[in-house]
């Protein structure tokens, strides 16, 4: 199971997500560019000492993620037809988060193979990426039992 991150915007929310990924021992992608600079200080506030545990590649460009991007993609998208929770996760997927600001283009949903959406109230657009994605890993490790013990 990894992340991958879509032209993230915010530092604070790119640390989380590390932090994330060394708690659940699952690697990160990131599709540059960012909205930041990768060593932003707020990014290693969030991740904490965390981030130096997480494996994390960097690729320049949509184009050069999918060129070595393993297994299937599962976009997180508030576009979903499908609900997470009842989605079936395989161990090797890949889950693909959007930029804050504005998700993916259609090329790049498109080119998932699936596509999720977490159920909340109609009255909101959209979970914060962070929480979003800790959601989604949770969810997606629980069903390939991949939970830390």
């Amino acid at each position: 199971m990894r992340l991958a991150c879509y032209q993230p915007e915010i530092a604070g929310n790119m640390g989380a997500l590390l932090r994330l990924a060394a708690c659940y021992r699952v690697a990160v992608d990131v599709i540059e560019p960012c909205g930041f600079v990768f060593s932003d200080s707020k990014m290693r506030r969030a991740g904490m000492d965390y981030a130096a545990r997480v494996a994390v590649v960097r690729h320049v460009d949509w184009h050069s993620f999918r060129a070595v991007a393993p297994a299937r993609l599962v976009l997180l998208t508030t576009k979903a037809d499908q609900r997470l929770h009842d989605f079936c996760f395989d161990a090797s997927d890949t889950l693909l988060l959007g930029s804050e600001s504005s998700g993916v283009p259609a090329d790049v949903a498109a080119a998932c193979d699936a596509k999720v959406r977490i159920a909340i109230s109609r009255e909101v657009r959209s979970l914060n990426l962070a929480v979003a994605a800790a959601i989604a890993l949770t969810e997606a490790l629980r069903q390939t039992e991949g939970l830390p013990a």
